[in-house]
């Protein structure tokens, strides 16, 4: 059993469920997804399998690439990702994965780039508290002392401005409240990391993982 699905998020809206509580869930589209390399223990030390996302003109694939499919009987995909499986016995390459692999009410951890925000300060980055917002005070939102002066330089790891955003997020505890097995959308209870229209990577979660 393959333990995870490729998808695209494309937003978030709400629901009623049967008592009439709103319910705030994002709208993955979880594949469908082809099978082009299978990871065995005997060969590889692990158990996963590669799979492989999105539609691509055929002239964008390199021929390694192009071969690489070829040899899974797969079409060309834009996005190749390993995900873990419990049993390969069900598994053969070429094969699709679709949203069914899931059901309403598993428990889910969905991976996604965060928004990029560009440089920002250290009070919008690490919600520091600022200055005084009194008059005459000049450093409401300066980060303050940056520490030693001798180095001239700054610590890594020190929480100054900078790049912020546009990293790789996990978000755990996530829970799949509906299964649109014909179109192949999973409705996410909550938030999902990423902007609209951006890869995410959703995986069965085990308690306590």
């Amino acid at each position: 059993m393959v333990n995870g699905i490729l998808g695209k998020k494309l937003g978030m809206t709400q629901i009623f469920d049967e008592s009439g509580q709103l319910v705030p869930v994002t709208v993955v589209e979880a594949g469908p997804c082809v099978v082009t390399q299978i990871k065995t223990e005997k060969t590889d030390g692990y158990e996963a399998v590669q799979l492989a996302f999105g539609e691509v003109k055929e002239k964008r694939i390199n021929k390694p690439l192009k071969g690489h499919f070829a040899k899974a009987s797969a079409p060309s995909k834009r996005h190749l990702q390993e995900v873990e499986a419990d049993d390969l016995s069900d598994v053969a390459l070429g094969m699709e994965i679709k949203a069914d692999i899931f059901n309403a009410g598993d428990l889910v951890k969905v991976t996604g780039t965060s928004k990029g925000k560009g440089f920002a300060g250290a009070v919008k980055r690490y919600h520091f508290h600022g200055g005084d917002q009194t008059h005459g005070s000049m450093i409401h939102r300066k980060p303050q002392s940056g520490g030693a002066t001798d180095a001239a330089r700054t610590f890594k790891g020190v929480r100054r401005p900078g790049h912020m955003g546009s990293e790789t997020v996990t978000q755990r505890g996530l829970t799949v409240y509906r299964v649109d097995a014909f179109r192949n959308l999973l409705l996410i209870e909550g938030s999902v990391p990423g902007a609209n229209g951006g890869l995410v990577l959703i995986r069965r979660q085990m308690v306590g993982g």
